[in-house]
């Protein structure tokens, strides 16, 4: 099972929807359990799939056993604090960029422990944290007839962690997955998201990113 922590969003149900079209069982995630029934609803309403329920934080994260974080930066500690025991020994996937919006220019924020990934991992000291998601648009995400045309590319400390959810992102049809190393590199791929947001801005557009060059099997 695969829970979104604060998955009412435009990220988490966009992200959702695509894993339950991969066949996977999702719970969505929140605060209220009305506002993640309202998001399950919504997303059943996209798509025909029926692999998804709805949930609190709390109950979605002792009933699943990969977990994903699509919260704004500024929510993420007041969320993973509370659920640090719940989620011990499971996989915990930040895809959490820290950015401002400030007159049409998007920046980065910086982030003490040197990335949001980096940040969970010490509020989860337990967990498997993996950084992973950050460039894929939520638009395109939410519109499953869309093939997107990008990779995802994943961090963690923990390669067992890091190769599942490298699977788990290719299950997702033409999306790429790439190896980025340790979770320290956490913060290069999410300060990426700000420059994409801004590239997007200017050019009226929506984009990935896609890495060439790399021996792909298949």
């Amino acid at each position: 099972m695969i829970g979104f922590l604060g998955g009412t969003g435009p990220e988490g149900r966009g992200l959702a929807l695509r894993l339950a079209l991969a066949g996977e069982r999702v719970v969505v995630g929140s605060r209220e359990l009305a506002k993640a029934e309202v998001a399950v609803a919504r997303i059943k309403g996209r798509a025909a799939v029926e692999n998804v329920l709805p949930a609190t934080n709390a109950q979605a994260a002792q009933e699943s056993d990969l977990l994903c974080v699509t919260v704004p930066y500024e929510a993420q500690a007041s969320l993973l604090s509370p659920l640090a025991q719940a989620l011990a020994g499971k996989v915990v996937v930040s895809t959490v960029a820290p950015v401002s919006f400030h007159d049409s220019v998007i920046e980065a924020i910086m982030v003490p422990e040197g990335s949001a990934a980096a940040q969970a991992q010490k509020l989860l000291p337990h967990s498997y944290v993996v950084a992973a998601f950050h460039n894929v648009s939520a638009v395109d995400l939410w519109s499953p007839g869309r093939l997107l045309d990008g990779d995802v590319v994943v961090c963690s400390d923990h390669q067992g962690a890091k190769a599942r959810v490298m699977a788990l992102a290719q299950k997702i049809p033409n999306l790429g997955a790439v190896d980025g190393g340790a979770l320290a590199n956490a913060r290069y791929v999410e300060g990426l998201t700000a420059l994409l947001l801004n590239i997007n801005h200017i050019h009226k557009a929506r984009t990935m990113m896609r890495v060439t060059g790399l021996h792909r099997e298949g």
